[in-house]
Formats: structure tokens, C-alpha cells, sequence
């Protein structure tokens, strides 16, 4: 036998595997899918942190505002001031900014973002007050300013295309470590490693079909949150360099599979490894943006997140999904996750052994 048809063959049985066991189809598949149709449906609901709006020229009544609003509006409002305009509303269109804000005369323009539909309310309604208390300011008078919004997307951009992304993550991230754990622990423990090794199957061809495989799997439920989130419930809007999510997609479940490869070659029990990968998933999905934005968390949150390959993939997609990006923009998610897997990988070889012996 080749060691192209031991590929093939054990691709196939591993593959008519996974389509057999219910358990692993729901968990790899359904569950993760339930999250985005729950998510997308609440997600109007979720909190908001401080709003941050850049100042382009002269306003006089945001600066009327922040100089008599004294501590209580610092609380929620933060503003930063730009000479820059189209680099600012670049900002706000890439979410490092809530809001760009300028006055035209007696018109107050406030440029945000739909890409979080609480924020946006938020900067309107928050704006609005501060025009109409300018208004009564000027009492006696006809209505001295008025309010504009505009959105820096277009009207097409919904929160759905942010969840999109975000919660595929997650389930890459669930369906990878854990996947290839206990695979290994499994077949390690019942001896399949060994029956393995003494096969004329080459080692190279057992694990090129797990990766093959797991790299299948992924694409497909690329393709299923792709067909839920275009459903007229959500209407998902795919533009640009939107494909740009198939190579992301490859590149985190390589780095994903590479880190579960170091647990299943630690652990010694399915149990163990199970464990150590809550331990890595959970925290991970947290701190990698998928259950909500990272602009609310506190910066030292921020920060610890860059630590965890999770938010380099979410961010990734973000980018090329929601925000229009071009394909190079992601090239240094993609290379951080390659590197993930390379390390993951040769730590999980030098930790490798093909029983418990």
C-alpha cells in the first residue's frame, strides 16, 4: 500500500467516524450553531462600556458640554481631539473609536458605527442630550443647533456580521483542542497508537488524514454559519475579501489542532485532557472577543488577551467579514496562528509517546 492510499483510507474511516459519532456531530457542529442563532437574536440586550468619540476642528458645543459636564459625564464620554478626519473615521470604521464628531456651523455631525448597534445608540443618544441641553443654554431663542448621524458603513453592515465570525471562532477553537486531545489520549490508552505504529501505514500519512480531516470539518461549518447568518432572520452581507476567511479558517484550526496535540500528548487520561482543555478553551473564548467586544474589557484584560490565539483568528475575520478590509490586513493573524502551530507542534513531538508504557 502507498502512502497516498493509506492516506486516503485512513481519511475516509476517520471521516465516516465523525459523521457516526452523534455526540461529536452535535457538539462540533450544532451546538456552536445554537450560539449564533441565540446570540444574534439578544444581542441588543448586551451592556455597553464608556463611549469614545474623536473631535475633528473646533466644536463648540461638545466642548461647552465636556467643560460644564465636570466628573459625571468623564464617566461616560471620553473624548479625543484630531486634526486627521479620514484617518479618524478610519478608526471608527475599523472599531477603535465609537464616534467622530464635528460641528458645521450650528450642526453637530456625528459619524458612527453600526457595527455595534448598543454603542451606536448609545453616541446618538448621548450626542442628542448634549445638543438639546446647548439648546436650552440658549433659551429665548429659536433651537440654536441641531443633530445629524451619520454611519461611517454602509446601511448594509448588521451586528450579524460580527457575531458571524466571532462565535466560528469559538467552535474551531472547542473542535480542535479538544478534537485532537482526545483522539490522541483515546488512542493511545486502547492501544490504536501501537497497532499504528507497527502498520505499514507511515506515521506521517495517521496524522496528515487527522489534519485533513479536522480541516474538512472546519469548512464545512464555515459553510453552514455562512448559510444560517445569510438566512432573511439575520441577512448577513458578504463583501470584499470576505473569501479571505477560508485561509483564516485553515490557519486557526492548524494552530488549534497543534495545541490540542500538546495536551493529548501530556494527559494520560481522557479525563485529564478533558480538564486542561476547558481550561485552555474556556478562558481563551473570553479573552479572544467571542461572547463580546474586547473594547469593554478593562486594558489589562486587553492586553493578556494578545496571549491567546483566539483573538487573532476572531480579529482576522472581523476584518476581512465586517470590515471591509483588504487581504494583506490579516496577513499578521495568519502568520501568528502558523507560528502557533509550528511551536505547538514541535512541543507536542517531543512530548509524543505511542503508549503509557
Amino acid at each position: 500500500m502507498t502512502d497516498f492510499q493509506s492516506f486516503r483510507s485512513l481519511s475516509r474511516a476517520m471521516a465516516l467516524g465523525f459523521a457516526r459519532d452523534r455526540g461529536a456531530l452535535f457538539f462540533t457542529v450544532l451546538f456552536p450553531l445554537m450560539f449564533l442563532v441565540i446570540f444574534g437574536g439578544v444581542f441588543g440586550n448586551q451592556t455597553t462600556s464608556k463611549v469614545e468619540v474623536v473631535q475633528v476642528g473646533p466644536a463648540a458645543v461638545l466642548d461647552g458640554a465636556v467643560a460644564g459636564g465636570g466628573g459625571e459625564l468623564a464617566k461616560v464620554l471620553e473624548v479625543t481631539r484630531s486634526a486627521d478626519r479620514a484617518g479618524a473615521l478610519k478608526k471608527v470604521a475599523d472599531g477603535d473609536a465609537d464616534a467622530v464628531v464635528e460641528q458645521q456651523g450650528g450642526e453637530l455631525v456625528v459619524h458612527y458605527s453600526a457595527a455595534d448597534s448598543v454603542k451606536s445608540g448609545t453616541v446618538r443618544g448621548l450626542m442628542d442630550s448634549i445638543v438639546q441641553s446647548a439648546n436650552i443654554a440658549a433659551s429665548g431663542r429659536p433651537a440654536a443647533y441641531r443633530l445629524t448621524v451619520e454611519q461611517v458603513e454602509d446601511d448594509s453592515l448588521k451586528a450579524i456580521q460580527f457575531f458571524t465570525p466571532s462565535l466560528l471562532g469559538w467552535a474551531l477553537a472547542s473542535a480542535g483542542v479538544f478534537g485532537a486531545a482526545q483522539t490522541l489520549v483515546t488512542w493511545r490508552t486502547k492501544g490504536i497508537l501501537r497497532r499504528l505504529r507497527l502498520s505499514p501505514a507511515p506515521v506521517s500519512a495517521v496524522f496528515g488524514a487527522r489534519v485533513s480531516v479536522s480541516v474538512g470539518i472546519a469548512l464545512v461549518q464555515l459553510a453552514l454559519f455562512l448559510v444560517v447568518a445569510r438566512l432573511p432572520l439575520f441577512d448577513l452581507k458578504l463583501r470584499g475579501s470576505w473569501w479571505m476567511c477560508v485561509p483564516m479558517v485553515v490557519s486557526g484550526v492548524l494552530a488549534f489542532l497543534a495545541i490540542g496535540m500538546v495536551i493529548g500528548a501530556w494527559a494520560k487520561t481522557q479525563e485529564a485532557a478533558q480538564t486542561v482543555g476547558q481550561l485552555v478553551v474556556l478562558p481563551m473564548a473570553f479573552l479572544g472577543g467571542s461572547f463580546f467586544p474586547l473594547d469593554a474589557a478593562p486594558g489589562w484584560m486587553q492586553a493578556v488577551s494578545y496571549a491567546f490565539p483566539l483573538r487573532y483568528l476572531n480579529e482576522g475575520m472581523l476584518d476581512v467579514m465586517a470590515r471591509g478590509q483588504s487581504p494583506a490586513s490579516v496577513l499578521p493573524e495568519i502568520g501568528v496562528l502558523l507560528g502557533i502551530a509550528v511551536a505547538g507542534t514541535f512541543v507536542a513531538v517531543r512530548l509524543f509517546r505511542w503508549d503509557d508504557a
